[in-house]
Parts: structure tokens; sequence; C-alpha cells
């Protein structure tokens, strides 16, 4: 689905469209990518104590969206990525916001907020997913069809923000 790297440190399966495995990278102060990859892809679980714990968060997150979660987070990015990413993690499960709604509370503008979105290096945990558009579902990680929305609406109704 993505530019698979060689770097992860954990790379579990998922529910999503079609088995997607989940690459996690860690770095000691926390995640900082997360990519969805093929379903050939090998998985490789966690040798760490803050790689298993990982593991079993995302696990328990596909199992019920609603398990409270302290996964370390550090992604990359500008000062304002960062400040778009800190409102997104705000948004809870099972609700939705506007990309018109979010950039008005952070004082910017909605191509801005989207852009910042796509640039998303966490997807789920850093839930960019929870934004859409005033007129439908809006887009997902660049994309505005295919597998990315597959995701996106697979997300969204397993956390009950949308019916299917």
């Amino acid at each position: 689905m993505t530019s698979e790297r060689s770097d992860y440190s954990i790379i579990i399966p998922t529910p999503l469209s079609g088995d997607l495995r989940l690459g996690v990278a860690i770095e000691a102060k926390g995640i900082t990518c997360m990519e969805f990859l093929s379903r050939d892809t090998p998985l490789r679980c966690g040798e760490t104590p803050l790689e298993r714990g990982i593991e079993d968060q995302l696990t328990s997150y596909f199992q019920n969206p609603s398990t409270p979660s302290d996964i370390p987070l550090h992604p990359l990015g500008t000062p304002y990525q960062q400040c778009v990413w800190r409102a997104l993690r705000q948004i809870p499960v099972g609700a939705t916001t506007r990309y018109g709604e979010l950039a008005e509370r952070l004082a910017s503008g909605p191509r801005a907020v989207a852009a910042a979105c796509r640039a998303n290096p966490i997807p789920i945990l850093i839930p960019c997913h929870r934004v859409v558009a005033k007129d439908g579902l809006g887009g997902y990680m660049g994309a505005m069809e295919g597998e990315a929305m597959l995701i996106k609406r697979w997300l969204l109704h397993h956390e009950g923000a949308l019916r299917k």
C-alpha cells in the first residue's frame, strides 16, 4: 500500500481492507511512523517491553476502539503540523470534525489542515481519519478513492462514527 521501509520495529496484522499489515517504527521516545503494508509483508513481533506494549495496545484498538491508550508518540513534523496533530488527538473516538471547523479552531485554513493531515506519519493514533469534508468523507492519506478511502471508512465505522 505504501513504500515499505525496512526499519519497522513491529509489523502486526489488522482486520483492515484485505488484511493489511501495520508497520510501526519505534524509537526510544515512542512511535515515529506507522504505515499500512500489504498482507504479504512478514509479521514482526515486538522484542522490547515498549514494542510489546505498543503491539498489545494496537491489537486492543482493533478489538475495541474505545480501549484507553497511552502509546508514546514522537512524530516528526513542522511546528504547524505538530499543532494540527495535537488537535486531531483531541477528537474523541466515535466523533468527527470538518476540515473547516478544525481550521477555524486553529486560526488557519482548511487546505492547510488537510495538508497537515496528509503528512501525518502516525495514522490511527493521530486520528486524521476523523476529519471529514463538509460534503462527504474528504480524503485520506492523500487519496480521494481506492484503498485509502476503504481504510478511512472502515476506521470510522469501527469507531461508531459512520454507518455502512
